[in-house]
Parts: C-alpha cells; sequence; structure tokens
C-alpha cells in the first residue's frame, strides 16, 4: 500500500528495519542484563520502546514530507525480496504502537514486581520486547509470508507472557489461546500458500497487481476464505471471541494492558490490509460479497459483547467483553465500506488503543493497591484513589462516546457512514450498544463513587486516607486519559490521516 511516490533506503537509511531490530536485541539481551538487579530489565525494556517511538515518529515525518518509504532487506528488489513499507498509514499505526507500548513499559515496573514471579522477571522483559517487535513487524512488512512470521512471533511471546502470571488459572488461558491461536494460523499460512500457488509471489503490492486477472479462480478464493478465516480467529471477532476473555482476565496486568491496546487493533488492520491492497474493494463486494457476511458479525459482536459485559462481576471480565464489542465497530466501518464509515473504523483503531489500554491500566493500578478486581468489593475506591478512579471515568465516558471524547468521534463517523450508505437501520445497533456500555459502566462509577466503603476497603490500610499506585503508574494512567479528551476536542489530526487511509484503501 502507498501514498504518493515511493522514497527507497537514501530517505530513511535504516531506520524502518531498526524500529524492529532495537527490540528484537534488546529482547536477547534482558535475560543475560536482568542478572544484574530484576529492575535492569525494566529500563532496557523502556530505552528500547522509546528509541523504537522516536523511530517510528521519524519515519511517519520522512513519509508525509517525502510519500512512501520502502526498505530493501539485504538490497533486494522485490518482489523477489523482503520489502519493509511504511505509508502515511501505517506509518502512523506504527508510531501509535510504539507510544502505546512505551507509555505502557513506562507504567508497568511496580506491576510486574507485584505480579510477576521474581525468579521470571528476565524472561518476562525478553518475551514482552519479543511481542513489541512482532506487532511493529506485522504493521510494517511488505511481504505477505513475512506478516506470518511476525503474526506468530507476537503470538509464541503473548503465549509465554499470559503463562507468567501467579494465578493458575493464566496457564489454561495460555493454553487454550495456543490451541485456537494455532488454528488461526494455520488458516492463515494455507491461504497465504495458495496465494503463492496461485501467483508466485509473495510481495503485496505485487500480490495486488496480479490478482485481479485470477478472481474468478478456485484457488484464489479458497485462499481468501482461509485468510479471512485465520484473521477472524487472531482478532477475536464473535463468535471465534472464546480465547480472550480469559485471556485479558487472568493476564498480569502490564500484559492486558498491552494486549488490549494493540493485539486486536494490530490484526484489524491486518484485515483491513488484506481486503483493501492485496484483494481490492471490487473484489470483497462484488466477486466475494464478504462485506455482508461482516455486517452480520459485526452487529452481532456489538450487541452480545456489551451485553455479555453487562452481565460481569470481574471488573476485567467486563472490559474483555467489551472489547469484543469494540471489535464489531472496527470491522462495521470496513464492512459498509464508504469512505466516512472506513475513517471511523480507521480512527477506532487508535481510538481504541488509547480507551482501553488507559482502562486495564487504572484496573493494574487497582490491583497493585488493593487486589480488588471484583466490581461490588470497589465500592468507596474512588475516595480511596481519587486521581485513579477520575481517569476511569473519563474512559467510560470515552467508551460511551461522549461528544468532547474519542469515543464520540469514531461512532459520529460510523454513524453518519451507514446513513450515507443507506443502511440506516445500523444506527440503532449503535445507539443501542451505548446504552448498553452506559449501563455496564455506570455500575463501576456507581460503585466507586455512590457507594459506602465495602468490607473489603475497610480491611485495607489507611481506609479513610487516599492511597494511589505508584506515582509513575498513576501519570502515565492520566497521560492516557488526558488524550482521550484531547483527540475528542481537537480530532483533525488523526481524522485527516483516517480520512486519507480510507480514499486510499476504498481506490477512491
Amino acid at each position: 500500500m502507498s501514498f504518493g511516490p515511493t522514497t527507497f533506503i537514501s530517505a530513511a537509511g535504516s531506520t524502518p528495519v531498526l524500529v524492529i531490530v532495537i527490540p528484537l536485541l534488546a529482547a536477547m539481551l534482558a535475560p543475560i542484563v536482568s542478572r544484574i538487579h530484576r529492575s535492569v530489565g525494566w529500563y532496557l525494556a523502556t530505552t528500547a520502546t522509546f528509541i523504537a517511538f522516536l523511530l517510528s515518529l521519524s519515519l511517519l515525518y520522512t513519509v508525509i514530507d517525502g510519500g512512501t518509504v520502502s526498505y530493501r532487506m539485504g538490497s533486494w528488489a522485490p518482489p523477489m525480496g523482503i520489502e519493509y513499507v511504511v505509508s502515511y498509514f501505517n506509518g502512523f499505526v506504527l508510531a501509535v504502537i510504539a507510544f502505546i507500548s512505551f507509555i505502557i513499559t513506562l507504567y508497568g515496573k511496580k506491576s510486574v514486581e507485584q505480579e510477576i514471579p521474581e525468579q521470571k522477571i528476565p524472561f518476562f522483559y525478553s518475551a514482552y520486547l519479543l511481542f513489541i517487535a512482532g506487532i511493529m513487524g506485522i504493521v510494517i512488512t511488505g511481504d505477505i509470508f513475512n506478516l506470518y512470521v511476525f503474526v506468530e512471533i507476537t503470538a509464541l511471546s503473548g503465549y509465554a507472557l499470559i503463562a507468567m502470571g501467579k494465578d493458575r488459572k493464566a496457564l489454561m488461558a495460555s493454553y487454550n489461546y495456543l490451541i485456537l491461536g494455532t488454528i488461526g494460523a494455520t488458516f492463515l499460512v494455507l491461504g497465504i500458500g495458495y496465494l503463492y500457488i496461485a501467483t508466485g509471489t509473495l510481495n503485496m503490492n505485487d500480490l495486488m497487481q496480479r490478482l485481479p486477472e485470477i478472481y474468478d479462480s478456485t484457488t484464489v478464493i479458497t485462499a481468501f476464505a482461509f485468510i479471512m478465516v485465520g484473521l477472524c480467529l487472531k482478532l477475536a471477532l464473535f463468535p471465534l471471541h472464546i480465547w480472550l476473555p480469559n485471556v485479558y482476565t487472568y493476564s498480569p496486568s502490564i500484559v492486558s494492558a498491552l494486549m488490549a491496546a494493540t493485539s486486536t487493533k494490530v490484526m484489524a488492520f491486518v484485515l483491513l490490509r488484506i481486503m483493501f491492497t492485496v484483494f481490492t474493494p471490487e473484489f470483497v463486494l462484488e466477486v466475494v460479497p464478504v462485506t455482508k457476511i461482516l455486517i452480520v458479525m459485526s452487529c452481532v459482536a456489538i450487541i452480545m459483547g456489551s451485553l455479555i459485559a453487562l452481565g460481569q462481576t470481574n471488573i476485567k471480565r467486563m472490559l474483555a467483553y467489551s472489547s469484543i464489542g469494540q471489535i464489531g465497530y472496527i470491522t462495521l466501518g470496513a464492512a459498509i465500506a464508504t469512505e466516512t464509515a472506513m475513517t471511523g473504523s480507521l480512527i477506532h483503531i487508535l481510538n481504541h488503543a488509547l480507551m482501553k489500554g488507559m482502562l486495564f491500566m487504572v484496573v493494574g493500578a487497582v490491583v497493585y493497591k488493593t487486589g480488588i478486581v471484583n466490581i461490588k468489593d470497589m465500592e468507596g475506591l474512588g475516595k480511596r484513589m481519587p486521581w485513579t478512579m477520575a481517569a476511569f471515568t473519563i474512559g467510560a465516558m470515552s467508551m460511551i462516546g461522549f461528544p468532547f471524547t474519542v469515543g464520540f468521534i469514531s461512532k459520529w463517523y460510523l454513524a453518519t457512514g451507514a446513513i450515507g450508505a443507506g443502511m440506516w437501520y445500523l444506527v440503532p445497533v449503535l445507539l443501542v450498544s451505548s446504552i448498553m456500555t452506559a449501563f455496564y459502566f455506570w455500575r463501576v462509577v456507581e460503585s466507586v463513587y455512590f457507594k459506602g466503603r465495602s468490607a473489603r476497603i475497610d480491611t485495607l490500610k489507611s481506609p479513610h486516607h487516599s492511597d494511589e499506585a505508584p506515582f509513575g503508574m498513576v501519570v502515565t494512567t492520566l497521560f492516557l486519559a488526558g488524550l482521550c479528551i484531547y483527540f475528542g476536542l481537537w480530532a483533525s489530526g488523526p481524522v485527516e490521516v483516517a480520512k486519507n487511509a480510507a480514499a486510499f484503501l476504498l481506490g477512491s
């Protein structure tokens, strides 16, 4: 995918590959340097993610100034060689992922020390950095098999991260994720294999040029079906979501925050990239009208995710089911396939990363100070942790879609896009989902602000005084909460990027 002219290696130097190599090298060093002291791994991870963020920003500015950047591995020209491509759209997504990863790393030092057994901490940071390298590789690669490799790097490191929690249920969550993730990966690699059989190439841009001539091929249609099933499993699109709730619930807090903010968003990005840049809008709208299936699945995901979240008593589990509903928003915009709706879908990838990452960071701070995950036990916590709960309230308002928050921006574009496409019947789905979201978040807000202290709070130290989480956890959480307001009030920058990307994806 590209926006404008292509700028080759000389424009960006080795920056595209360094974005991945730096966290990858740090992942290999983490088990060694952490033997000096358990906190050294955190300093290494923070440094690596910060440098990756700076490099991502540099790439984004290069793209804005000069057009798409193409880095050829080993100077082998595509399609023979592996190519890393940074366009206006995926350059922005890369920067957002790097930023979120850095903020969550900055946040997580104390949380990791409390929730991860000391002997596992060196290996935790190794898997953590490997996960970040994987998700960034998924975004930046221009080779479809290389994309599969990065998806598996992300998945394998994710299985390890989930299993490192002290709760034994984390092991079962990791095992279930491994089984279903392997099934999804099998579908994905089979689809890629069929594409290679049909075209003789793995370069995404080359595939886009060759596929239209053979769209009626059974091999190509089978390949597309396999890839879609594999990605929907990885994306946790309802009803292929069953691995996600336990993963988010029983993972260590920093892992829940990182995966909720990045993993499913990146897979949504891949879904859109495959549908509209490897294949074309004509293919997904006419040859294989997958958008009609996606509209139904998306609406079911939006309603069922919100409905099941209403019945949860564990706050992490509530947020997990909420994520399933929010994934439906992203796929719905893509399925409507108009420029306005697609803009809503793309901007929601970014907005939901901010909202859900911040909400899981709030829960991590609560777990750090109190060990509480049950909503009823949180009664009176607003006085105990006022800044943390203020951040939660902002996140809740954003998820509901209050005006002047990022959630409102996403839903506005999705609703207007649906109306513009003549699909007015989708608007009530969005409204009902927002109402249900308001109900399940209100339960938490009511519990922490409008009820007396729970028996659990009374057993804790200093029940009558503010007792916030460590400074680093609170500041990073409030910073993301502030961004949820900032980009709700001044959304022109992200929206402009999303509009440009939507226009390109739809070929308009």
